[in-house]
């Protein structure tokens, strides 16, 4: 499959090795390991650069290569296609993503940090504003990405500032009105630029009534979230006056399943992989719930999730 990236005698393979003697390249590994759903097939080169250099370097390769990438986190909000991806999959894994930093009320932190332990090191330095986050399964880097938010708070609250860099390596520093975050939502949707880091400004409190408020949080995710089976969070945005779930269920989808992909029968908005899912059953899944919801409610649900084609990201 990646035969067809060779230039001339030297391979992409070769190239980024040449560029980048450290980095860890892999091919044809399967993206069902890389999401927290556990479909999709291989995508053509996993990269997993050491630092900020290394990521530049990488991404300039790339670029010069003609080979398309995405940067992917956890994975926890993605969807990826049974053939892959035709591309290079960036991932921000190595210990030099996951530093963390506080100072006074600010906390900076590398873009492969999870969500969970950014909100740890909050409670643990007694600042309060980030407790929403401590049970979402995704990176700040895809945090930021997606604006990600939970029980009435979003990413886009705390964030003071974000530095990406683009397709040429160059660094950028972004305001979060630079940011145009939106419901699930950012410019980097529409731009060709990598978070690297992020700056957030929280408020100091007490730590018993953070760590109070965090466990509440997670007893609620726990007994209302399918957790114990692999799913990709939400999977539609809430429309307007109404919860998606809510209307799934006044559907009478709860237990739908098309192959191995199921309406969950603990909350509605989630779908479920039963085991064996593939990419075509949940969007098969998807398209019958929202032509039911449409039909019964004269409401049109839009995925949150983002599907992964194998020419680059999609609509479902």
């Amino acid at each position: 499959m990646v035969e067809r990236y060779s230039m001339g005698s030297m391979s992409v393979r070769d190239r980024l090795f040449r560029a980048i003697g450290s980095i860890d390249v892999f091919e044809d590994l399967p993206l069902s390991g890389m999401t927290t759903f556990r479909i999709g097939g291989p995508a053509d080169f996993v990269i997993s650069p050491e630092n900020v250099e290394e990521l530049s370097q990488a991404i300039q390769v790339l670029r010069d290569c003609e080979i398309p990438y995405i940067v992917l986190g956890r994975g926890s909000n993605i969807l990826a296609s049974d053939e892959g991806f035709r591309g290079a999959v960036i991932r921000l894994s190595t210990n030099y993503f996951q530093r963390i930093q506080v100072e006074d009320d600010h906390i900076t932190a590398e873009a492969g940090v999870t969500l969970t332990a950014l909100s740890k090191a909050a409670r643990r330095n007694g600042l309060t504003g980030l407790e929403f986050a401590s049970g979402i399964p995704g990176s700040l880097g895809g945090g930021i990405y997606m604006n990600a938010g939970a029980y009435g708070g979003e990413l886009k609250d705390v964030i003071e500032s974000v530095t990406v860099i683009d397709l040429f390596g160059n660094q950028m520093v972004l305001s979060p009105e630079d940011m145009e975050f939106g419901t699930r939502s950012s410019i980097l949707q529409k731009k060709s630029w990598t978070v690297i880091r992020a700056t957030i400004r929280l408020t100091h409190g007490d730590p018993d009534a953070i760590e109070a408020k965090m466990n509440d949080l997670a007893q609620q995710r726990k007994s209302k979230q399918p957790l114990e089976l692999p799913s990709a969070g939400s999977v539609f945005k809430r429309p307007q006056g109404y919860f998606a779930g809510a209307l799934i269920e006044q559907a009478g989808l709860k237990g739908y399943r098309i192959g191995g992909a199921e309406v969950s029968a603990k909350h509605a908005g989630f779908i479920v992989n039963r085991g064996g899912a593939t990419c075509a059953d949940v969007i098969e899944l998807i398209h019958h719930i929202q032509k039911t919801v449409m039909e019964q409610f004269h409401v049109r649900l839009t995925p949150e999730i983002k599907y992964l084609s194998p020419d680059g990201w999609d609509l479902i």
